[in-house]
């Protein structure tokens, strides 16, 4: 039997107009030294290239102090990227946190956490053709780290069926060809992912996690500094750009260019340290 919901207080309006705080001030944040940025624009030397097939996902490696850059290549296209520590697959991208520092989207001068106990940068963002879009008036904006990935269990779940090409899967898919490690095990490393080219908000009204046609076109890309050596996966996912639907076989998908270079910014690169924390908890 429906309830009816319960009146508002008296003082429900001054309850509504309370400031808010930003719950991570940032000013003492570590940021990306300008003089390393820059250089990491420049002297650029390609060493490698994946090229990532609509509805697969591929693995890259990428060294301390090179830069790999994600393009668009034929068609407007979106891409979930997992980062990992290359020599310890514990040490992994961290969306949470990086939302809580950066905000709901990322663009130049952001930069990728990883998770506890580590805590440290694991890529800086050094160039965005996509920076100019801005919030639009939806409240959507590119490069989210708020969607967690197009996933079978949720298609299972809302649709019924066993779909096996979101990004979901073909990131434990391509984890496993790279690793060698069984599928149940790599699926276990698999996580929340930074949705590169996705336009995405929170509904005004409902709050609900909304995708928007991509503006990414063939040539726009976005790269970024590796601040450690990075194992990373992308998925070109199932929905194309993502303006109707995600895990589908009908929407229009495109592949995506993933490209390795050395620059100026390369040699004598030092990774940063993992946080400072000493682990004690208070014992």
């Amino acid at each position: 039997m429906p309830q009816t919901p319960p009146s508002p207080p008296a003082d429900a309006d001054a309850r509504r107009a309370i400031a808010p705080v930003i719950c991570y001030p940032v000013d003492t944040l570590p940021a990306p030294d300008p003089t390393v940025m820059a250089a990491a624009r420049e002297g650029l030397v390609k060493r490698a290239e994946v090229l990532v097939p609509p509805r697969e996902a591929r693995c890259f490696r990428v060294a301390a102090g090179q830069v790999f850059r994600i393009t668009s290549v034929e068609g407007p296209q979106v891409g979930d990227l997992n980062l990992w520590n290359a020599a310890d697959l514990s040490e992994r991208f961290y969306s949470g946190k990086t939302r809580a520092l950066h905000g709901t989207h990322v663009t130049t001068g952001d930069r990728l956490w990883s998770s506890f106990p580590a805590l440290r940068p694991m890529a800086t963002i050094v160039a965005d053709t996509l920076e100019w879009y801005g919030i639009d008036e939806f409240g959507g904006s590119v490069h989210d780290v708020i969607g967690t990935r197009c996933d079978p269990y949720t298609h299972n779940l809302l649709s019924g069926g066993q779909y096996h090409h979101c990004c979901h899967s073909n990131l434990t898919r391509a984890l496993t060809d790279e690793t060698g490690l069984p599928l149940a095990k790599a699926e276990g490393h698999v996580h929340d992912v930074l949705n590169v080219f996705m336009c995405t908000g929170f509904t005004r009204d409902t709050g609900q996690y909304f995708m928007k046609a991509s503006p990414v076109r063939p040539g726009d890309h976005i790269d970024f500094l590796a601040e450690i050596d990075l194992l990373g996966a992308l998925s070109a996912c199932p929905g194309g750009d993502c303006g109707a639907e995600h895990s589908s076989d009908t929407a229009p998908c495109h592949p995506l260019l993933v490209e390795v270079f050395d620059c100026a910014a390369t040699p004598g690169h030092t990774p940063p340290p993992v946080n400072g924390y000493d682990r004690s908890h208070g014992r």
